[in-house]
């Protein structure tokens, strides 16, 4: 049986929203329970309402029909103590047996401080689950200042950057009051303060190598992570400011097309899955080719030397550092130039093609103890040719406006080289006759045609591409499958970029900049482990998908009056919904249970 009965309580208020407190009264196992939530009643169109329960209070049991009360283990703010209460409705008679009680104004009930609880609640479950607080704590806590750990503001930090990611400042003065990060971490708003953050950043990169070494014993030992292909590619990420006093910061190729910002290069090496192994800040002018051989050291003296195959883009080895790689024994599989297809053309030629999947098919050509893999691809071949038309029409256009319209010989000569930079190759397939210099434009000695020769050869090779490895012993088709997992390194930047907002980089300092790229490199391996656990039990969300959905479990602290006084405050979070419950349930998690209520005597103490 169940019996329902609503009180009404203070609250905010519109002609379509109304919110009262309702009972839940039910007999189990012989005795009756109490159960109260807060409900939300909408009008909607007709005239009609529907009612939402909005925040679940939990049960209150029932001695007698007359009387409303539950017993609670109330945290007294006073004496410090955790005591054992009575609660009763204020219009309820006390009994005498009821010694330690409470009587309460319902009536006066508030609600104070909505703020996101669920999406924080998951990634401390993550941080803890990666043994982070241990790992910290034993680090940092160690040297704790006043009576708030560092390792705690580390994990705010962390945590910040994974869900909303802001400034130290924008932490301390905005959203650390929007979440419940202080009853998360046990603690309160100091540990907000910026200094305090500022100061943890300044004593976290010395221990940045043990960390890495650290994650990858987690994920060995969570998810059974083989560590033995490696993905390497290189990043950049631009400042707002000059940087003088940080010698990292220069001005180099930007992958963000920002070259009109410094900027510091970060070379990123991660498993196949996105787990990351390393990480290494280097100077905003940094080429490429230039950091190879540095990793195979760093990585070698990290985790041993052992089997791996290395993958990586064209433009990072060299042919020294591959000729060095055999000789050690380091497998490797890397693109190529362009110009190297030219020199292999008619040796691979005479070769049968071999079907890697529905849109691939790939030759193989042994040379000088290596394996050279063409691929053609019917995607990429669909898109060169694409982007070749767009370009190819609009530098002919570009032409045909210019023989029309220009006579002017400086200002002609001008002009193509503009066009010609944004057509790239596609000039290629055009020849252009130009005036002498000195000599006035006509239609004769400007002119234009298209170089059919060229636009074959181009035609033929669109969607062609070609890989070279030291796995001899490996099929082309798995060469190529491999050489794709390289898209694992841009999803990880694409994370690093977009979702942590990794940049742009607002310090100055060069320590504080390193460190803004550690806390973001913590916040991805939280995020790449809540992947691989939602990959084998809902594949169809992302990490992002399921923290934006918990974060609508809010925590809201609930103030109820007695009549001597005092103040009952229970912190509450909101009962979870259908699509939250079973997000928990594939993750194997639970939800912790509710705070204990508190009582605040104040008003006593100034009687």
């Amino acid at each position: 049986m169940v019996k329902t009965y609503s009180v009404a309580i203070p609250f905010c208020r519109c002609q379509t929203v109304g919110m009262f407190l309702r009972s839940y009264r039910r007999k189990k196992n012989g005795k009756w329970h109490e159960y109260f939530s807060v409900v939300e009643n909408r009008r909607i169109a007709g005239g009609d309402t529907v009612q939402r329960t909005v925040l679940y209070l939990g049960e209150i049991t029932c001695s007698q029909e007359s009387t409303w009360r539950k017993t609670l283990e109330v945290f007294d703010e006073d004496s410090g103590t955790i005591q054992q209460k009575l609660l009763f409705a204020e219009h309820v008679e006390i009994p005498e047996s009821a010694v330690d009680s409470i009587k309460v104004k319902l009536s006066q009930m508030q609600f104070y401080r909505p703020r996101a609880f669920g999406n924080c609640w998951l990634a401390c479950q993550l941080w803890h689950k990666l043994g982070l607080d241990e790992f910290w704590s034993k680090r940092l806590d160690d040297r704790a200042f006043c009576d708030i750990p560092r390792s705690k503001a580390l994990e705010l930090l962390v945590i910040n950057r994974l869900i909303c990611p802001g400034s130290e400042f924008y932490i301390h003065r905005q959203w650390f009051d929007k979440t419940a990060m202080d009853e998360l971490l046990n603690t309160d708003y100091r540990i907000a303060a910026k200094d305090r953050l500022y100061r943890c950043l300044d004593r976290i990169l010395e221990h940045k190598q043990d960390l890495c070494k650290h994650l990858k014993s987690q994920w060995e030992d969570m998810f059974g992570i083989e560590f033995d292909v490696l993905l390497y590619d290189l990043t950049s990420t631009y400042f707002e400011g000059l940087c003088e006093q940080n010698p990292k910061a220069k001005f180099g190729y930007s992958r963000d097309k920002r070259s009109d910002c410094r900027q510091v290069v970060i070379a990123f090496i991660v498993t196949p899955e996105g787990f990351p192994v390393g990480y290494e800040v280097l100077p905003g002018n940094t080429i490429d080719k230039t950091t190879l051989q540095f990793f195979l050291k760093k990585i070698e003296a990290m985790y041993g030397k052992v089997r791996r195959v290395w993958v990586m883009d064209r433009g990072i080895p060299t042919e020294e550092a591959l000729s060095q790689m055999r000789e050690e024994g380091i497998q490797y599989l890397v693109g190529t130039p362009r110009a190297m297809l030219s020199k292999l053309e008619d040796k691979l030629m005479g070769l049968d093609w071999k079907q890697a999947n529905d849109n691939v098919v790939v030759k193989l050509l042994s040379e000088d103890n290596e394996l050279y893999v063409l691929a053609k691809s019917r995607d990429r071949l669909a898109k060169e040719r694409a982007i070749r038309k767009r370009r190819l029409r609009k530098y002919i256009q570009g032409l045909a406006k210019l023989q029309k319209n220009c006579r002017n010989r400086d200002r002609l000569v001008e002009r193509i080289g503009a066009l010609k930079q944004e057509a790239g190759v596609c000039v290629k397939c055009v020849d252009i006759t130009v005036p002498p210099e000195g000599r006035k434009v006509t239609s004769d000695n400007f002119n234009y045609r298209l170089n059919k020769n060229t636009y074959r050869k181009m035609l033929f090779r669109d969607g062609m591409y070609l890989l070279r490895t030291n796995l001899t012993e490996t099929s082309p088709e798995v060469i190529w499958q491999r050489y794709m997992l390289l898209t694992q390194v841009e999803a990880a930047f694409k994370n690093l970029k977009s979702d942590l907002a990794v940049r742009p980089v607002y310090h100055q300092l060069e320590h504080r900049v390193e460190a803004h790229i550690f806390v973001a490199f913590m916040a991805y391996g939280l995020m790449v482990t809540l992947r691989q656990q939602l990959r084998g039990c809902a594949g169809g969300l992302t990490a992002q998908d399921v923290l934006d959905k918990l974060g609508a479990i809010i925590m809201i602290d609930v103030c109820i009056p007695t009549t001597d006084g005092r103040t009952l405050q229970m912190r509450r979070y909101s009962q979870p919904e259908t699509e939250h419950k079973i997000i928990l349930d594939k993750l194997k998690m639970n939800l912790p249970k509710q705070p204990p209520p508190k009582i605040y005597s104040h008003q006593l103490q100034n009687r």
